[in-house]
């Protein structure tokens, strides 16, 4: 199951989650990442939400996403701020650099796009391979319960050029074994009531647990594992948290 961005939900996600909007986790990760001396990456950096605050807040960050098109955004996104974007297109699974970084961030639960256990593992220990010793990560994961919120919903957007974008997202399948969800995505776009253009995604993820995330951690090498609730650092976990991040340091 391949997901991923294409032009429409590409643009739903820009005028959704703008550059620079915060759930409060670019203020977070640029806390829990002052001091930190070195580059840091982050994989699936989308249009460069949290990648570009970073970028103007001065820290070294460089980035990998495996759409097109939201690279283009964040591109864009940086280009009329005057910054440099080091963004490439690159997946999870084969990403690679001849560098090593200081830290890696995933923001807003992008890793659970990787749906299957063994890959998950194999690509915590490609983050590990690349970090250099006492190097930090930090993954967001979206916590069990949002999983299982009303079986389709429908959403709507105006664009900048007065068009309808609208998202119906229904759901499909739930795998209790596999821990894993599948939505079916129809992106539309109208113009002066007709539809212009239509993407149909199948949109695959995957919950975790803490402690089989914590577990999976240290599964790859990683010590020092802190799990956190709602952007509040080393505060557990609780049932009404909508997002849980999960700090590791590579040994040194």
């Amino acid at each position: 199951m391949n997901n991923r961005y294409g032009t429409l939900a590409s643009l739903v996600y820009t005028l959704d989650k703008p550059v620079g909007r915060s759930f409060g986790d670019v203020e977070y990760y640029q806390q829990r990442l002052g001091g930190t001396e070195g580059l840091i990456l982050e994989p699936a950096v989308g249009n460069g939400r949290v990648y570009v605050p970073l970028l103007e807040a001065g820290f070294p960050v460089e980035g990998f996403d495996a759409s097109d098109e939201m690279l283009g955004y964040c591109r864009d996104a940086c280009a009329k701020r005057n910054l440099s974007a080091s963004v490439t297109r690159q997946t999870f699974e084969d990403f690679a650099y001849d560098k090593s970084f200081a830290a890696v961030i995933i923001p807003a639960g992008s890793f659970q796009l990787i749906t299957e256990t063994a890959s998950a593992i194999a690509v915590l220990r490609r983050f590990y391979a690349c970090m250099a010793p006492g190097a930090k990560l930090m993954i967001d994961l979206d916590p069990i319960g949002s999983f299982f919120g009303p079986a389709s919903s429908v959403r709507r957007w105006k664009t900048e050029a007065g068009d309808l974008l609208t998202l119906t997202d229904h759901r499909g399948e739930t795998d209790y074994v596999a821990q894993t969800t599948l939505s079916y995505l129809r992106y539309e776009l109208w113009r002066d009531g007709g539809l212009v253009a239509s993407e149909l995604d199948l949109f695959k993820l995957r919950w975790w647990g803490v402690d089989e995330f914590s577990m999976a951690l240290q599964r790859a090498g990683f010590v020092d594992v802190v799990a956190s609730g709602n952007y509040q650092h080393q505060r557990a976990p609780r049932n009404d948290d909508e997002v849980i991040t999960f700090e590791a340091v590579r040994p040194a």
